[in-house]
């Protein structure tokens, strides 16, 4: 009954992790694109000449920032279907 209840508890709080690991990697990339857009938008509006070299680079950041919560969301997803935690219980 014991190990039933540790499994328990390692299952609960991997659960939170996970739900701070993929909220806290959600909030930050929508700061880093809306900090991104903003800067190209201040860019395009000093310089509008320069909009056009600025564009591909604002993609390019955005989707590396984005790619950060994604990366967060496999490792979750990895970690609430195959919990490697649980091996070293058993």
């Amino acid at each position: 009954m014991e190990n039933l209840a540790l499994i328990a508890n390692v299952q609960s709080f991997t659960v939170i992790a996970i739900g701070l690991m993929i909220g806290l990697a959600g909030v930050g990339a929508a700061i880093g694109v809306a900090l991104v857009g903003a800067k190209f938008l201040e860019g395009a509006a000093r310089q509008p000449e320069s909009a056009a070299a600025l564009q591909p680079k604002l993609f390019v950041i955005a989707g590396l920032v984005d790619a950060i919560f994604i990366i967060s969301v496999a490792v979750g997803l990895f970690f609430a279907t195959a919990n490697p935690l649980l091996a070293r219980l058993g």
